[in-house]
């Protein structure tokens, strides 16, 4: 079993990259930071005759990483109640992926994956994320991925994320059950 984690912050060593990391510590993952990549926004070429076309970033090489992998980890703040926009760009653009000749299947392939989604937040998060968990549901649903389930913390300031036991504990116990599926 291999696991990709899509970071979707935009800060570098923030509160939702350290309880991702405690996460996953000791764990064999392939980290995919999409800060780092050039994500251009879809162009919604659906019903052009053409279709879609090449944007020329760094996308296909993103999601030809995450393919390869069984067990999905989408790390992102709750940034207005929602996905950070990095994360969102990147789930957009999956439109593409289903059309794209070169990907093969790609509902197909996703519908093999597991998922988890590990976010923070600072405004009631554990109540005001769920919507944004529940969007979480409905990709993977329409994609047939396997949701595994959620953490969710509250943090604000930088390093105030261990100061939430109950997203460390969350933290730790999915690190537990990650390290016995591995074995």
């Amino acid at each position: 079993m291999s696991i990709a984690v899509i970071h979707g912050g935009t800060r570098a060593e923030g509160n939702t990259e350290h309880l991702t990391m405690r996460a996953m510590k000791d764990l064999n993952v392939e980290n995919i930071y999409l800060k780092d990549a050039r994500i251009k926004p879809i162009e919604d070429m659906r019903h052009a005759p053409e279709g879609f076309q090449d944007a020329g970033d760094d996308y296909h090489a993103i999601i030809s990483k995450v393919l390869q992998h069984d067990v999905l980890v989408f790390s992102t703040p709750i940034y207005w109640y929602s996905m950070s926009g990095t994360m969102k760009n990147f789930i957009d653009r999956w439109s593409q992926s289903m059309r794209d000749p070169k990907i093969g299947n790609f509902k197909e392939q996703m519908s093999r994956k597991k998922a988890y989604v590990i976010a923070v937040g600072g405004d009631q998060p554990s109540i005001k994320g769920l919507p944004m968990i529940q969007q979480f549901v409905h990709i993977f649903g329409f994609m047939g991925t396997s949701f595994e389930g959620y953490i969710i913390g509250e943090a604000n300031q930088p390093g105030e994320i261990e100061q939430d036991q109950e997203a460390v504990f969350a933290a730790d116990r999915l690190n537990e059950k990650l390290k016995n599926e591995t074995v």
